[in-house]
Protein backbone atom coordinates (compact mmCIF):
# COMPACT_ATOMS: atom_id res chain seq x y z
CA UNK A 1 0.00 0.00 0.00
CA UNK A 2 2.59 2.38 -0.15
CA UNK A 3 3.02 3.26 -3.73
CA UNK A 4 -1.09 3.97 -3.61
CA UNK A 5 -0.68 7.53 -4.61
CA UNK A 6 2.90 6.91 -6.20
CA UNK A 7 1.25 9.14 -9.18
CA UNK A 8 4.56 10.45 -11.38
CA UNK A 9 6.64 7.09 -11.58
CA UNK A 10 3.61 5.75 -13.46
CA UNK A 11 1.67 8.27 -15.25
CA UNK A 12 2.52 9.80 -18.64
CA UNK A 13 2.09 13.42 -17.12
CA UNK A 14 5.69 15.12 -16.26
CA UNK A 15 3.84 18.72 -15.69
CA UNK A 16 -0.16 18.84 -16.58
CA UNK A 17 -0.71 22.37 -16.13
CA UNK A 18 1.46 23.17 -19.44
CA UNK A 19 -1.77 21.66 -21.35
CA UNK A 20 -3.91 23.98 -19.89
CA UNK A 21 -4.93 26.35 -22.57
CA UNK A 22 -4.24 29.35 -19.40
CA UNK A 23 -0.97 28.41 -19.45
CA UNK A 24 1.16 31.39 -20.85
CA UNK A 25 4.86 29.60 -22.04
CA UNK A 26 8.02 31.52 -22.42
CA UNK A 27 7.04 32.78 -26.05
CA UNK A 28 3.91 32.58 -28.27
CA UNK A 29 5.19 30.74 -31.76
CA UNK A 30 3.27 31.97 -34.59
CA UNK A 31 2.11 34.91 -32.96
CA UNK A 32 5.58 37.15 -32.41
CA UNK A 33 4.00 39.75 -34.83
CA UNK A 34 0.44 40.05 -32.60
CA UNK A 35 2.24 40.31 -29.97
CA UNK A 36 4.94 43.42 -30.90
CA UNK A 37 1.60 44.99 -32.44
CA UNK A 38 0.16 44.82 -28.97
CA UNK A 39 2.92 46.07 -26.87
CA UNK A 40 3.54 48.67 -28.84
CA UNK A 41 -0.11 50.18 -28.86
CA UNK A 42 -0.15 49.89 -24.58
CA UNK A 43 3.59 51.23 -24.63
CA UNK A 44 2.68 55.07 -24.42
CA UNK A 45 1.32 54.28 -20.96
CA UNK A 46 4.86 53.34 -19.96
CA UNK A 47 5.69 57.05 -21.18
CA UNK A 48 2.53 59.27 -19.31
CA UNK A 49 0.65 58.92 -22.56
CA UNK A 50 -2.97 57.43 -23.08
CA UNK A 51 -3.10 54.76 -25.40
CA UNK A 52 -5.57 53.66 -28.06
CA UNK A 53 -8.35 51.69 -27.53
CA UNK A 54 -7.57 48.47 -28.93
CA UNK A 55 -9.59 45.56 -29.69
CA UNK A 56 -8.96 41.84 -30.89
CA UNK A 57 -11.10 39.79 -32.73
CA UNK A 58 -10.44 36.04 -33.88
CA UNK A 59 -12.02 32.58 -33.39
CA UNK A 60 -11.87 30.71 -30.57
CA UNK A 61 -8.16 29.07 -30.07
CA UNK A 62 -6.49 31.85 -31.91
CA UNK A 63 -4.33 32.84 -29.18
CA UNK A 64 -6.23 36.19 -28.29
CA UNK A 65 -6.00 36.20 -24.48
CA UNK A 66 -2.61 34.71 -24.45
CA UNK A 67 -1.24 37.54 -26.41
CA UNK A 68 -2.94 40.00 -24.22
CA UNK A 69 -1.73 38.16 -20.96
CA UNK A 70 1.94 37.77 -22.40
CA UNK A 71 2.03 41.05 -23.22
CA UNK A 72 0.26 42.28 -19.73
CA UNK A 73 3.25 40.42 -17.59
CA UNK A 74 5.90 42.09 -19.42
CA UNK A 75 4.04 45.71 -19.44
CA UNK A 76 3.56 45.31 -15.64
CA UNK A 77 7.03 44.10 -14.95
CA UNK A 78 8.10 47.52 -16.17
CA UNK A 79 5.37 49.79 -15.48
CA UNK A 80 6.24 52.37 -12.55
CA UNK A 81 2.94 54.40 -12.77
CA UNK A 82 0.98 52.12 -14.85
CA UNK A 83 -0.77 48.81 -15.07
CA UNK A 84 -3.08 46.23 -16.85
CA UNK A 85 -5.58 44.61 -15.67
CA UNK A 86 -6.99 41.41 -16.90
CA UNK A 87 -10.73 40.82 -16.41
CA UNK A 88 -12.75 37.94 -17.72
CA UNK A 89 -16.29 39.42 -18.87
CA UNK A 90 -17.60 35.93 -19.00
CA UNK A 91 -17.84 36.20 -14.55
CA UNK A 92 -17.58 39.87 -14.25
CA UNK A 93 -20.56 40.96 -16.99
CA UNK A 94 -21.31 44.30 -15.82
CA UNK A 95 -20.15 47.68 -14.99
CA UNK A 96 -20.44 47.08 -11.60
CA UNK A 97 -18.85 43.80 -11.56
CA UNK A 98 -15.51 45.16 -13.57
CA UNK A 99 -15.52 47.99 -11.69
CA UNK A 100 -15.65 46.59 -8.11
CA UNK A 101 -13.29 44.28 -9.52
CA UNK A 102 -11.00 46.91 -10.50
CA UNK A 103 -11.60 49.09 -7.48
CA UNK A 104 -11.23 46.56 -4.60
CA UNK A 105 -7.30 45.86 -6.02
CA UNK A 106 -6.48 49.78 -5.55
CA UNK A 107 -8.78 50.20 -2.20
CA UNK A 108 -8.39 47.13 0.01
CA UNK A 109 -11.67 48.97 1.67
CA UNK A 110 -14.21 48.68 -1.03
CA UNK A 111 -13.65 44.64 -0.71
CA UNK A 112 -16.97 44.93 0.75
CA UNK A 113 -20.28 44.85 -1.56
CA UNK A 114 -22.93 47.44 -1.21
CA UNK A 115 -20.97 50.74 -2.69
CA UNK A 116 -22.67 52.62 -5.15
CA UNK A 117 -21.47 53.34 -8.59
CA UNK A 118 -20.96 57.28 -7.59
CA UNK A 119 -18.40 56.06 -5.43
CA UNK A 120 -16.49 53.93 -8.13
CA UNK A 121 -16.40 56.59 -10.14
CA UNK A 122 -14.40 59.18 -7.76
CA UNK A 123 -12.40 56.55 -6.57
CA UNK A 124 -11.48 56.10 -9.72
CA UNK A 125 -11.06 59.50 -11.04
CA UNK A 126 -8.69 59.89 -8.15
CA UNK A 127 -6.36 56.62 -8.73
CA UNK A 128 -6.31 58.61 -12.83
CA UNK A 129 -5.59 62.06 -11.15
CA UNK A 130 -2.34 60.52 -9.38
CA UNK A 131 -0.92 60.76 -13.17
CA UNK A 132 -1.95 56.92 -13.56
CA UNK A 133 -2.43 54.76 -16.51
CA UNK A 134 -4.76 51.75 -16.50
CA UNK A 135 -5.33 49.51 -19.44
CA UNK A 136 -8.03 47.52 -18.96
CA UNK A 137 -8.33 44.22 -20.66
CA UNK A 138 -11.83 42.99 -21.28
CA UNK A 139 -11.97 39.67 -22.20
CA UNK A 140 -15.00 38.76 -24.02
CA UNK A 141 -15.85 41.71 -23.89
CA UNK A 142 -19.29 41.28 -25.82
CA UNK A 143 -20.91 39.01 -22.83
CA UNK A 144 -20.94 42.84 -20.79
CA UNK A 145 -24.40 43.04 -20.19
CA UNK A 146 -24.63 47.14 -19.98
CA UNK A 147 -21.27 47.36 -22.04
CA UNK A 148 -22.80 50.70 -23.47
CA UNK A 149 -22.99 52.17 -19.68
CA UNK A 150 -19.46 50.79 -19.13
CA UNK A 151 -17.55 52.48 -22.05
CA UNK A 152 -19.84 56.03 -21.27
CA UNK A 153 -18.09 56.10 -17.76
CA UNK A 154 -15.16 54.79 -18.92
CA UNK A 155 -14.67 57.93 -21.95
CA UNK A 156 -16.63 60.29 -19.79
CA UNK A 157 -13.87 59.68 -17.12
CA UNK A 158 -10.67 60.36 -19.37
CA UNK A 159 -12.72 63.88 -19.96
CA UNK A 160 -12.27 64.40 -16.38
CA UNK A 161 -8.76 63.78 -15.46
CA UNK A 162 -6.70 66.22 -14.77
CA UNK A 163 -3.49 66.23 -16.22
CA UNK A 164 -1.56 63.11 -17.25
CA UNK A 165 -3.60 59.88 -16.62
CA UNK A 166 -6.20 58.07 -17.93
CA UNK A 167 -7.42 54.79 -18.98
CA UNK A 168 -7.30 52.59 -22.00
CA UNK A 169 -9.09 49.36 -23.11
CA UNK A 170 -8.29 46.36 -24.68
CA UNK A 171 -11.36 44.51 -25.89
CA UNK A 172 -11.35 40.78 -26.83
CA UNK A 173 -13.80 39.32 -28.87
CA UNK A 174 -14.85 35.92 -31.12
CA UNK A 175 -16.98 38.24 -32.75
CA UNK A 176 -16.27 40.70 -35.42
CA UNK A 177 -19.47 42.40 -35.50
CA UNK A 178 -20.49 42.85 -31.89
CA UNK A 179 -19.55 46.67 -32.14
CA UNK A 180 -22.94 46.83 -34.35
CA UNK A 181 -25.09 46.45 -31.49
CA UNK A 182 -23.40 49.75 -29.58
CA UNK A 183 -24.95 53.14 -29.34
CA UNK A 184 -23.45 54.89 -31.74
CA UNK A 185 -22.02 57.25 -29.16
CA UNK A 186 -19.89 54.44 -27.66
CA UNK A 187 -18.63 54.13 -31.11
CA UNK A 188 -17.39 57.17 -31.85
CA UNK A 189 -15.95 57.77 -28.97
CA UNK A 190 -13.56 54.48 -28.51
CA UNK A 191 -11.29 55.55 -31.19
CA UNK A 192 -9.46 52.34 -31.46
CA UNK A 193 -7.46 50.12 -33.68
CA UNK A 194 -8.21 46.57 -34.45
CA UNK A 195 -6.27 43.58 -35.05
CA UNK A 196 -7.59 40.38 -36.19
CA UNK A 197 -5.82 36.84 -35.34
CA UNK A 198 -6.00 33.84 -37.90
CA UNK A 199 -6.60 30.45 -36.91
CA UNK A 200 -3.96 28.10 -36.89
CA UNK A 201 -2.93 26.00 -39.37
CA UNK A 202 -2.24 22.45 -38.51
CA UNK A 203 1.62 22.87 -38.94
CA UNK A 204 1.71 25.58 -36.39
CA UNK A 205 -0.26 23.31 -34.13
CA UNK A 206 1.48 20.58 -34.48
CA UNK A 207 4.47 22.89 -33.80
CA UNK A 208 2.84 24.09 -30.41
CA UNK A 209 1.89 20.75 -29.43
CA UNK A 210 5.63 19.15 -30.15
CA UNK A 211 6.55 21.89 -27.24
CA UNK A 212 3.67 21.35 -24.85
CA UNK A 213 4.51 17.74 -25.07
CA UNK A 214 8.68 18.08 -24.19
CA UNK A 215 7.18 20.70 -20.88
CA UNK A 216 4.21 18.80 -19.65
CA UNK A 217 4.23 14.83 -20.96
CA UNK A 218 6.74 11.52 -21.26
CA UNK A 219 8.19 12.10 -24.49
CA UNK A 220 9.11 8.42 -25.65
CA UNK A 221 5.60 7.93 -24.98
CA UNK A 222 3.77 9.81 -26.96
CA UNK A 223 3.62 8.84 -31.11
CA UNK A 224 4.06 11.52 -33.16
CA UNK A 225 0.98 10.14 -34.96
CA UNK A 226 -1.13 10.88 -32.64
CA UNK A 227 0.04 14.54 -32.09
CA UNK A 228 -0.25 14.72 -36.47
CA UNK A 229 -3.93 13.26 -35.88
CA UNK A 230 -4.83 16.17 -33.16
CA UNK A 231 -3.28 18.74 -35.58
CA UNK A 232 -5.19 17.42 -37.98
CA UNK A 233 -8.76 17.62 -36.37
CA UNK A 234 -8.10 20.91 -34.55
CA UNK A 235 -6.92 22.86 -38.04
CA UNK A 236 -9.66 20.99 -40.18
CA UNK A 237 -12.40 22.23 -37.21
CA UNK A 238 -11.45 26.21 -36.56
CA UNK A 239 -7.55 26.32 -36.26
CA UNK A 240 -8.19 25.94 -32.78
CA UNK A 241 -5.39 25.79 -30.40
CA UNK A 242 -7.04 25.23 -26.91
CA UNK A 243 -9.32 22.80 -28.15
CA UNK A 244 -5.79 21.03 -29.39
CA UNK A 245 -4.64 21.11 -25.97
CA UNK A 246 -7.70 20.23 -24.52
CA UNK A 247 -7.56 16.79 -26.82
CA UNK A 248 -3.97 16.38 -26.37
CA UNK A 249 -4.21 16.35 -22.62
CA UNK A 250 -7.51 14.21 -22.28
CA UNK A 251 -6.18 11.48 -24.53
CA UNK A 252 -3.25 11.70 -22.73
CA UNK A 253 -5.85 10.68 -19.55
CA UNK A 254 -6.98 7.97 -21.74
CA UNK A 255 -3.66 6.82 -22.17
CA UNK A 256 -2.88 6.74 -18.29
CA UNK A 257 -6.11 5.20 -17.61
CA UNK A 258 -4.89 2.52 -19.75
CA UNK A 259 -1.44 2.19 -18.94
CA UNK A 260 -0.21 2.77 -22.39
CA UNK A 261 1.31 5.24 -24.95
CA UNK A 262 -0.63 8.26 -26.27
CA UNK A 263 -1.16 7.01 -29.88
CA UNK A 264 -3.96 7.83 -32.44
CA UNK A 265 -6.57 5.17 -30.64
CA UNK A 266 -6.57 7.20 -27.27
CA UNK A 267 -7.24 10.30 -29.40
CA UNK A 268 -10.33 8.62 -30.94
CA UNK A 269 -11.57 7.91 -27.72
CA UNK A 270 -10.81 11.29 -25.88
CA UNK A 271 -12.14 13.43 -28.91
CA UNK A 272 -16.66 13.05 -28.41
CA UNK A 273 -15.50 13.71 -24.80
CA UNK A 274 -14.07 16.56 -25.37
CA UNK A 275 -15.99 18.13 -27.70
CA UNK A 276 -18.93 17.61 -25.39
CA UNK A 277 -17.30 19.35 -22.56
CA UNK A 278 -15.99 22.30 -25.19
CA UNK A 279 -19.64 22.89 -26.68
CA UNK A 280 -21.06 22.30 -23.09
CA UNK A 281 -17.96 25.79 -22.27
CA UNK A 282 -19.81 28.03 -24.78
CA UNK A 283 -23.36 26.73 -24.79
CA UNK A 284 -23.52 27.44 -20.85
CA UNK A 285 -22.08 31.05 -21.92
CA UNK A 286 -24.96 31.89 -24.51
CA UNK A 287 -28.30 34.14 -24.25
CA UNK A 288 -31.52 32.22 -23.77
CA UNK A 289 -33.19 32.99 -27.52
CA UNK A 290 -29.45 31.78 -29.06
CA UNK A 291 -30.14 28.50 -27.29
CA UNK A 292 -33.49 28.17 -28.44
CA UNK A 293 -32.29 29.26 -32.14
CA UNK A 294 -29.98 26.54 -32.12
CA UNK A 295 -31.69 23.32 -30.70
CA UNK A 296 -34.52 24.32 -33.43
CA UNK A 297 -31.87 23.38 -36.05
CA UNK A 298 -30.84 20.25 -34.28
CA UNK A 299 -34.43 19.40 -34.13
CA UNK A 300 -35.32 19.77 -37.77
CA UNK A 301 -31.96 18.17 -38.36
CA UNK A 302 -32.65 15.06 -37.08
CA UNK A 303 -36.84 15.16 -38.32
CA UNK A 304 -34.93 16.29 -42.15
CA UNK A 305 -35.75 19.70 -43.41
CA UNK A 306 -37.94 20.20 -46.38
CA UNK A 307 -35.12 20.20 -48.88
CA UNK A 308 -33.36 16.71 -47.98
CA UNK A 309 -35.06 15.02 -50.83
CA UNK A 310 -33.78 17.44 -53.14
CA UNK A 311 -30.17 17.59 -51.88
CA UNK A 312 -29.86 14.12 -50.53
CA UNK A 313 -30.06 13.68 -46.30
CA UNK A 314 -26.32 13.41 -46.11
CA UNK A 315 -26.66 17.20 -46.42
CA UNK A 316 -28.84 18.17 -43.51
CA UNK A 317 -29.52 21.88 -45.51
CA UNK A 318 -32.33 23.79 -43.94
CA UNK A 319 -34.17 27.31 -44.53
CA UNK A 320 -34.69 30.49 -42.69
CA UNK A 321 -37.92 30.29 -43.25
CA UNK A 322 -37.94 26.76 -41.63
CA UNK A 323 -35.56 27.54 -38.71
CA UNK A 324 -37.45 30.26 -37.64
CA UNK A 325 -40.59 29.07 -37.74
CA UNK A 326 -39.19 26.40 -35.62
CA UNK A 327 -37.73 28.40 -33.55
CA UNK A 328 -41.05 30.32 -32.59
CA UNK A 329 -42.95 27.05 -31.65
CA UNK A 330 -40.15 26.17 -29.23
CA UNK A 331 -40.67 29.65 -28.03
CA UNK A 332 -44.48 29.25 -27.21
CA UNK A 333 -43.16 25.81 -25.82
CA UNK A 334 -41.12 27.08 -23.51
CA UNK A 335 -42.97 30.06 -22.50
CA UNK A 336 -40.89 32.53 -24.01
CA UNK A 337 -41.30 35.40 -26.48
CA UNK A 338 -40.08 35.01 -29.66
CA UNK A 339 -37.73 37.44 -31.60
CA UNK A 340 -38.55 39.17 -35.04
CA UNK A 341 -36.38 37.27 -37.88
CA UNK A 342 -34.01 40.22 -37.60
CA UNK A 343 -32.75 39.63 -34.47
CA UNK A 344 -33.02 35.30 -35.38
CA UNK A 345 -30.94 35.94 -38.22
CA UNK A 346 -28.12 37.85 -35.76
CA UNK A 347 -28.59 34.87 -33.58
CA UNK A 348 -27.92 32.76 -36.48
CA UNK A 349 -24.41 35.18 -37.00
CA UNK A 350 -23.53 34.75 -33.88
CA UNK A 351 -23.93 30.64 -33.89
CA UNK A 352 -22.09 30.34 -36.90
CA UNK A 353 -19.13 32.28 -35.52
CA UNK A 354 -19.06 29.76 -32.46
CA UNK A 355 -18.69 27.22 -35.25
CA UNK A 356 -22.26 25.52 -33.56
CA UNK A 357 -23.82 26.24 -37.48
CA UNK A 358 -22.57 26.97 -41.42
CA UNK A 359 -24.57 29.19 -43.49
CA UNK A 360 -24.35 29.43 -46.75
CA UNK A 361 -26.37 31.62 -49.77
CA UNK A 362 -28.14 29.72 -52.36
CA UNK A 363 -26.76 29.51 -55.95
CA UNK A 364 -28.35 30.28 -59.25
CA UNK A 365 -31.31 28.03 -59.76
CA UNK A 366 -33.83 29.23 -56.73
CA UNK A 367 -35.50 32.04 -56.59
CA UNK A 368 -34.07 35.12 -54.27
CA UNK A 369 -31.09 34.46 -52.60
CA UNK A 370 -32.08 31.57 -49.76
CA UNK A 371 -29.65 31.11 -46.99
CA UNK A 372 -29.19 27.42 -45.78
CA UNK A 373 -28.60 26.45 -42.88
CA UNK A 374 -26.59 23.64 -41.24
CA UNK A 375 -24.97 22.29 -38.12
CA UNK A 376 -21.39 22.90 -37.83
CA UNK A 377 -21.03 20.41 -35.26
CA UNK A 378 -21.73 16.48 -35.34
CA UNK A 379 -24.76 16.14 -33.62
CA UNK A 380 -23.65 13.66 -31.61
CA UNK A 381 -21.86 16.13 -30.49
CA UNK A 382 -24.28 18.99 -29.43
CA UNK A 383 -28.00 17.00 -29.35
CA UNK A 384 -27.04 15.19 -25.42
CA UNK A 385 -26.67 18.97 -24.55
CA UNK A 386 -30.21 19.66 -24.80
CA UNK A 387 -31.81 15.98 -23.34
CA UNK A 388 -33.43 18.41 -20.83
CA UNK A 389 -35.26 20.36 -23.60
CA UNK A 390 -36.83 17.14 -24.93
CA UNK A 391 -38.68 16.77 -21.80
Amino acid sequence: MDDLFNYENNSIFTNRNVLSPHYIPQSLPFREEEVKALASTVAPALHNQRPKNVFIYGKTGTGKTSVARFVMEKFNKQAKNAMMFYINARIYNSRYRILHKILKHFYPELEKLGFGLPVFYEKLLALLNKSFFLVVVLDEIDMIRDLDDLIYTFTRINDEVEGPGGLSIVGISNKLSFKNSLDPRSKSSLYEKEFIFPPYSAEQIYAILKDRVKLGLKPERVEDSALQLISLISARETGDARYALKLLESAAEVADDRNSNLTHKEVEIARRKVELDLNAEILSTLPENHKIALFAVIRLTEKGGKYAKIFGEDQQLLTTGEVYEEYTQLCERLGRRPRSMRWFKEYLNDLETLGFLVLSLSGKGMRGHTTFIKLGVELENIKPLFEDWDN
